[in-house]
């Protein structure tokens, strides 16, 4: 297996804060702030299902909580280097004030023969839903492994009945390449996944 410690970084350096959505800015994370993520991906998760919120978790309802556990293997995940099991890179959007507002993350594929594509993460806070910020979070991942050898690909699954998500992820480019109906039964409801990629440019030589 080729050595994928080293990679490129992104030519305007997508580690660098910037500002997106007017006051909002759009910054990797940094060990200091996951007490901060911690509390605002718990909050979001209480939303799972929820009044006009759509299931994205295939969780009860009444569990939709981040567990200890969780947040731990979270935190241990991005102290991994690019490349081993278990690598995760995140970005936050946060507010004129620090609040996340947003957030989108790359992780590796639990399959060791899976190097060359990613797993994409992504939610945004009740506040700044329906202005575009989902979609340049995602733009923003996607810039990131269009230049980080060896990553040709990135997936992710979402559940087939949030359609607010699957269209994000279309304009976005990717295209759904698989679906399982009737994966999860949750809350006494059949809930299906589908799986959707998108094939990056070339890496620039």
């Amino acid at each position: 297996m080729p050595d994928l410690r080293r990679h490129q970084r992104h030519p305007e350096d997508p580690d660098r804060p910037r500002v997106v959505n007017g006051p909002l800015t759009l910054q990797a994370l940094v060990p200091e702030q996951l007490p901060q993520l911690f509390m605002y991906l718990d909050d979001q998760l209480q939303e799972n299902g929820r009044g006009a919120v759509p299931l994205f978790q295939p969780i009860s309802r009444g569990q939709s909580r981040l567990p200890p556990d969780k947040a731990a293997s979270f935190a241990a995940s991005f102290t991994v280097p690019f490349g081993q099991p278990r690598w995760r890179r995140m970005w936050l959007a946060l507010d004129a004030r620090g609040a996340i507002a947003g957030h989108v993350d790359l992780r590796a594929r639990p399959e060791i023969a899976a190097y060359h594509r990613a797993l994409l993460g992504m939610g945004v806070h009740r506040d700044h839903r329906g202005a575009g910020l989902g979609r340049q979070l995602v733009e923003h991942a996607l810039a990131w492994a269009s230049v980080t050898p060896p990553l040709e690909w990135v997936d992710l699954d979402v559940l087939s009945g949030n359609l607010a998500a699957r269209r994000l992820y279309e304009r976005a480019g990717f295209v759904v390449t698989g679906e399982v109906h009737d994966l999860y039964r949750i809350d006494g409801e059949s809930h299906g996944s589908v799986t959707m990629s998108r094939r990056l440019a070339p890496h620039p030589r």
